[in-house]
């Protein structure tokens, strides 16, 4: 069965249906590439998969070992480069709310970043910045 169903509405802009939930995304070209960038770009969404993959890696890591990560916040920052165009790095900033993590529960977060299953799908070209601030 599909995970997604999409219908491109013209104008540079698509649909997304979430089959399972029937929650919609809506995506746009970006305004620098002929967009109105008025909703998450393609390439802003693999940004913030990478973010969403890692945090909720995160989360259910915090779960098994008994401690919390809840109000974690994250910044995420997309470059882009041409010729031809794509996205070449990712810089994601993760800020744990203040809660005496310990060395082990810092190592079992730190791990995360590179193994979760977005960051260890994309391609090797693209630089993933990541930094975890606790």
């Amino acid at each position: 069965m599909e995970t997604v169903r999409t219908t491109y509405l013209g104008d540079l802009r698509t649909k997304s249906i979430h089959v399972k939930s029937g929650n919609e995304l809506i995506t746009d070209a970006p305004a620098d590439n002929k967009g109105r960038g008025e909703y998450f770009s393609p390439t802003d969404l693999t940004a913030t998969s990478l973010g969403g993959c890692i945090v909720t890696t995160m989360g259910i890591a915090a779960n098994t070992h008994g401690f919390n990560i809840d109000g974690t916040e994250l910044k995420i920052t997309k470059v882009m480069a041409s010729d031809p165009r794509r996205i070449c790095e990712i810089v994601v900033e993760i800020f744990f709310p203040k809660n005496d993590y310990t060395d082990k529960q810092k190592r079992i977060l730190e791990n995360i970043v590179k193994t979760c299953p977005v960051a260890i799908s994309l391609h090797p070209d693209i630089k993933q910045n990541v930094t975890l601030h606790f």
